[in-house]
C-alpha cells in the first residue's frame, strides 16, 4: 500500500510517521475557523496535513507547525517544502512545551493525544503520538492561553469525555467554549468525537451534530461538502 495520501492541491507522504492521517485531522482541518488569521500554529502536526490544508484556506496566513517526533517533523517539512503553500509554513522539531515565541495566533488548532491512563502502545512513537499524561492537556491549555491572541481561537479534536474535561479545566485559563461539534459515524450512533472551539470571550455556546455516514460506505452530503475542496473523492 502506498504511503502517499493525495489530496486535490497537495500530497502527504506518511512515511516514517508513528500515526496516519485520519479521519480526526482532516475534519479538523476542513472545519476550524477564524474570520482572518494573521498566524496559525498546528500543535503536534504529524504529517503536516492540517497545516496543508490550513495553508490552503487562509493562503495569506503564516503557519507554524510544531511536532516532538524526529521521524514525523522531518516528514512535516518533506510534505510541506513539496507544495505551493512551502513559504507559508514553518515546521519547528521540538515539544509544544519548549516552543518560545513572541506570536500571538489568532488559530491555533490540534488533534492531539488523548488516551490517558489506558493501555499503553507497545510501538513507543505510536504511543507518544497517541498517549497523554494526567497533566498533558492543563500544560496545553496554559501553553496556549500565554500564545492566543485576544481574538484567537483554539480549536481541539477530541473523545467525548476529554472533551468534556477540557472544556472544564480551561476555565481555569480564561478559555470559554464557543462551539462544540458532535461528531457521528451515522445517525444510529452516539457521538464520537466532539470538535471544540474555545476562547478568552464568554458567550453562548453553539452546538452543531456532524454525521459522517449516511450509511454503510456512504458519506452525508454534509461530509462531503466539508471536504469537497481536498479530497478527490469528492
Amino acid at each position: 500500500m502506498s504511503s502517499i495520501f493525495k489530496f486535490k492541491k497537495f500530497e502527504v507522504d506518511q512515511t516514517g510517521c508513528a500515526m496516519k492521517i485520519n479521519t480526526d485531522g482532516v475534519l479538523l482541518g476542513a472545519i476550524v475557523g477564524h474570520a482572518a488569521p494573521i498566524h496559525i500554529l498546528d500543535i503536534g502536526t504529524g504529517t503536516g496535513v492540517i497545516a496543508l490544508m490550513l495553508a490552503q484556506r487562509y493562503p495569506k496566513a503564516k503557519i507554524d507547525a510544531v511536532e516532538i517526533d524526529d521521524s514525523a517533523a522531518a516528514a512535516a517539512e518533506r510534505n510541506c517544502l513539496n507544495t505551493a503553500f512551502s513559504d507559508n509554513i514553518t515546521v519547528h522539531h521540538r515539544a509544544i512545551e519548549k516552543y518560545d515565541t513572541d506570536t500571538k495566533y489568532q488559530l491555533i488548532v490540534s488533534n492531539p493525544p488523548y488516551f490517558i491512563n489506558d493501555l499503553k502502545s507497545a510501538d513507543k512513537r505510536k504511543e507518544l503520538a497517541r498517549h497523554a499524561d494526567e497533566d498533558f492537556f492543563a500544560l496545553l491549555l496554559q501553553k496556549v492561553a500565554g500564545m492566543l491572541a485576544e481574538d484567537g481561537l483554539l480549536w481541539l479534536v477530541l473523545p467525548v469525555k476529554q472533551a468534556e474535561k477540557v472544556i472544564v479545566n480551561a476555565v481555569l485559563f480564561k478559555l470559554f467554549p464557543s462551539k462544540i461539534i458532535r461528531v457521528y459515524s451515522d445517525h444510529t450512533k452516539t457521538a464520537f468525537r466532539h470538535i471544540i472551539c474555545l476562547g478568552f470571550k464568554s458567550e453562548a455556546i453553539l452546538h452543531e451534530d456532524f454525521y459522517i455516514y449516511e450509511s454503510q460506505a456512504v458519506y452525508t452530503s454534509q461530509y462531503k461538502a466539508a471536504l469537497k475542496d481536498f479530497l478527490l473523492a469528492f
